[in-house]
């Protein structure tokens, strides 16, 4: 009969594909238990991970039943979401445990595309998902999401968050007319930005997605010296132009000490829907380059592909009208990676610590 020591210390030669750690060193294992010929695991892990939970199972079953005496496994796998360390001056919205901010050094790399896919990639896996459209000039978000209206206040001074395909949105564009120019300077701008965020009644949201706008300017920099972000993820393109503004995008986070949890290289390559020829017409091996020379992870390489820009201009993203393609599982392995290596970044104990209040008798 194998006892729980003698599980552990096999656990212990499983790794987690994700956080790159076995699972014990992991902090996933929570209970192992052993009667008789059967034993009993269960793994919690820092991240969402619907679509490989079984595969994890299944490794981690196949590992257990090597030991002698051991005829049954079950295996559990389940995910809880801790909010993580945010910006020194800063603490962690209520309702909100991570905010993950999606930008680009420059416009037209398939940002928004990005991060909405991004985002139901995450509520896909597992998660409470909002999406926050801070593209005040350009907001793209109702039309990917293929909702329209305008959100209702039931006090009368904040904001029901829209829904569309499972997730919570906001955008400036559920407020004015899609064909309506917002011709604001920079303070208007950041201030409609941390209204959206503060007045929105968002609902137990694991990940808040923030579809940043292009460029390192005042929404960035209000991003970062008065919204609490998590991590950061920057799309490019593997045109060296694209690159070199992604690298700014990159450093102004490092600079306010926003970790950048990866890079996402969209438009990597074009398949011929007539032939089948692949080719990298922007270019080869950019986003792996960059992510080498500033050691941050390539978090995947998205295809120019038709069909992703078509089911975005018809509100019904990759993630969702496609969801068993491909190009969805890439998605989802780009949301996974950046999960886990938000999971691994300091967790957020301000909640922890009582409140001091000083009272004049």
């Amino acid at each position: 009969m194998a006892t729980v020591e003698q599980v552990e210390e096999l656990l212990k030669t499983i790794e987690d594909p994700y956080i790159g750690k076995n699972f014990v060193a992991a902090k996933s294992v929570k209970d192992i238990k052993v009667d008789g010929d059967t034993v009993s695991i269960e793994i919690e892990l820092g991240y969402p991970a619907k679509s490989i939970a079984d595969q994890l199972a299944n490794m981690i079953t196949d590992a257990v039943r090597s030991l002698d005496g051991v005829e049954n496994v079950e295996v559990t796998i389940g995910w809880k979401i801790q909010a993580h360390s945010v910006q020194k001056s800063l603490k962690p919205l209520e309702n909100i445990k991570n905010v993950i901010a999606v930008a680009s050094g420059k416009g037209g790399v398939g940002k928004s595309t990005t991060a909405v896919n991004l985002a139901l990639a995450l509520s896909a896996e597992g998660a409470q998902v909002g999406i926050l459209d801070a593209d005040i000039y350009g907001p793209s978000q109702p039309r990917m999401l293929g909702v329209s209206g305008q959100p209702e206040s039931v006090d009368g001074k904040t904001l029901e968050p829209m829904q569309g395909h499972g997730i919570q949105a906001m955008s400036i564009g559920f407020l004015i007319d899609e064909e309506t120019p917002m011709i604001w300077r920079g303070p208007m701008v950041t201030q409609a930005l941390e209204q959206l965020l503060n007045d929105t009644q968002w609902r137990n949201l694991d990940y808040l997605v923030v579809d940043l706008p292009p460029g390192t300017g005042d929404v960035q920099l209000t991003l970062a010296q008065k919204i609490p972000v998590s991590g950061a993820i920057i799309i490019t393109t593997p045109q060296d132009i694209a690159l070199l503004d992604a690298r700014k995008g990159l450093k102004m986070f490092e600079k306010v000490e926003v970790p950048v949890l990866g890079i996402v290289e969209n438009m990597s390559t074009h398949i011929c829907s007539e032939c089948g020829h692949e080719e990298p017409i922007f270019g080869s091996g950019g986003g792996e380059k960059m992510a080498n020379e500033y050691e941050v992870d390539l978090l995947g390489q998205l295809p120019l592909d038709i069909h992703i820009r078509e089911q975005a201009d018809g509100g019904d993203p990759t993630v969702t009208a496609m969801p068993d393609s491909r190009v969805t599982e890439i998605y989802k392995e780009i949301a996974r990676k950046a999960a886990a290596k938000l999971a691994v970044t300091g967790k957020d104990y301000s909640a922890k610590f009582p409140k001091i209040v000083i009272q004049n008798n």
